[in-house]
């Protein structure tokens, strides 16, 4: 018998050049996914720890810098902000929501 936890969900963003699957994990929901390279705006309704799996991308939080991250690196975005990110390369990602 599954439960609605059992499943993973499919979420398409920007004409497809960002996509990710959803899970549950040990750590909570999470995300696992792609962003071709380009540059996007995402907003957050929870605190989001991000780490990336491969390739480099940078972000800037409102009224922020911008900061690079690479992989293996890991940063948090605050709930109820939006982000800039901006992807030299395709970026791939885990995403932990809490």
């Amino acid at each position: 018998m599954s439960s609605s936890n059992d499943k993973v969900s499919h979420n398409v963003y920007f004409d497809g050049k960002v996509q990710s699957l959803g899970m549950e994990t040990d750590k909570g929901p999470a995300t696992v996914g792609v962003m071709k390279k380009g540059n996007y705006v995402f907003n957050t309704t929870s605190l989001e720890t991000m780490v990336v799996i491969s390739g480099d991308m940078s972000t800037k939080l409102s009224g922020g810098d911008w900061l690079t991250h690479k992989q293996g690196d890991s940063f948090e975005i605050a709930a109820n902000t939006s982000f800039e990110v901006m992807c030299a390369t395709d970026v791939a990602y885990i995403c932990y929501y809490s």
